[in-house]
């Protein structure tokens, strides 16, 4: 490593440095902001790290990412930023690589996929934060009132939901394709399908046999059988149908943690298992994390490896993921949940996630392509639609957001 240490006197010539922190909210309301979890972090590590301070501004996620890339457009850039997505503030040589600010045990400590899904250029800019993988969720009643066990291919959730409809359930599969998350939606039945958002060397393959059929079989076994509730995929968005289960109006959906802690709220007696596919259980589930930078506009690259370093123990990044019903993403912390009895309810969770399949955020062109996704999946399963003519617009969407890079 080559990198000139920058001197501690950038912040005004006294010694002292502060370290500017932007970082999103995932808190619901008051009670859990998440100002409180980063003002403990930042007056521990100050007091353990005297003439290093952290100044923190926690925004909404509505706000957050478009504030970022503000203050970085104004030449105002934060020296930390946790928020959704790193890979166009690394392609931009705006960002250190994580072996830059990284002690060796830290960066070891990051489970591999998720070191994997932070690099560009096979280089590591993007720092896991927080992740979550996906589960198929079901309603025990309404199963078994029907007589059913928990569905382990796609022919058992066919089947499943033809005896929930005929028993009245008003959503038997709920299948959210509206363009609030239709991304990961899709990408859930892509997988499950042995397809996903890109082949095995990196390059979309979006419109790939395997993703095709899957959108024929969800189309003509799922949706044209009236089989998914009386709104249709595309305008059917993920709030609508976590809170339509939460209700007990649903039978089977694809589902993350939060999920599993409001349909306790309401009483729902429901289950958890791999996602199914077409011949078994899903080997690889869809992950996803978000992500923690440093910019280096401002030269603060030893004291953000110590902050880094800081945040990346056990105990802090436990808390954070145990406040908000998320999974830690390192190998240390990841272990100790799963030691730890009350994070049972995570363990299923935390049991995908090593075999976990991210989106392809490395891609600076995958924030068009994901556009492309929530704009136009939905009419894949239209009346009278043709699967793959949609798959093949979004495929040439992606190639050529990724061809003007």
């Amino acid at each position: 490593m080559t990198v000139a240490l920058a001197g501690c006197g950038a912040d005004g010539g006294s010694g002292d440095v502060t370290l500017k922190l932007v970082a999103a909210d995932y808190g619901t309301g008051e009670a859990d902001k998440s100002q409180t979890y980063w003002d403990g972090i930042a007056r521990s590590f100050e007091a353990s790290h005297p003439g290093i301070k952290v100044d923190v501004t926690v925004l909404p996620w509505t706000d957050v990412d478009r504030k970022v890339a503000e203050m970085v457009k104004d030449g105002k850039a934060p020296d930390i930023a946790q928020i959704g997505a790193y890979a166009d503030y690394a392609k931009a040589g705006k960002l250190y690589s994580a072996d830059q600010m990284l002690s060796i045990p830290t960066q070891a400590n990051f489970l591999p996929k998720l070191a994997e899904a932070g690099r560009v250029s096979r280089v590591q800019y993007g720092l896991p934060f927080v992740a979550s993988t996906r589960l198929l969720f079901y309603n025990k009643d309404l199963f078994s009132r029907a007589g059913l066990k928990a569905p382990q291919t796609w022919d058992d959730i066919a089947a499943d939901a033809t005896a929930l409809k005929q028993r009245g359930v008003k959503y038997p599969f709920a299948l959210p394709l509206g363009q609030e998350e239709a991304q990961a939606e899709t990408m859930m039945w892509l997988l499950s399908g042995g397809g996903g958002y890109t082949d095995d060397v990196g390059s979309y393959n979006i419109d790939s046999a395997e993703n095709v059929q899957t959108f024929d079989w969800l189309k003509s076994n799922l949706v044209d059988k009236g089989l998914v509730g009386p709104v249709a995929p595309g305008k059917l968005d993920r709030a609508k149908a976590f809170a339509a289960f939460t209700k007990g109006d649903v039978g089977m959906l694809n589902g993350h943690p939060t999920l599993m802690e409001e349909a306790q709220k309401q009483g729902v007696n429901f289950g958890m298992v791999q996602l199914p596919g077409a011949d078994g259980p899903t080997k690889a589930s869809m992950g996803v994390a978000d992500w923690i930078m440093g910019f280096k506009q401002n030269g603060h690259r030893v004291e953000m490896g110590k902050f880094f370093d800081f945040m990346f123990s056990d105990k802090n990044v436990i808390e954070f993921a145990d406040k908000y019903d998320l999974l830690p993403v390192t190998d240390s912390a990841s272990a100790a949940m799963e030691d730890d009895p009350k994070s049972k309810p995570l363990h299923q969770f935390l049991a995908a996630l090593p075999d976990a399949e991210f989106y392809p955020v490395g891609k600076t062109s995958w924030a068009q392509a994901s556009e492309s996704i929530k704009e136009n999946i939905g009419r894949a399963v239209e009346p009278g639609a043709n699967p793959q003519s949609v798959l093949q617009h979004i495929a040439q969407e992606a190639t050529a957001a990724e061809s003007a890079e």
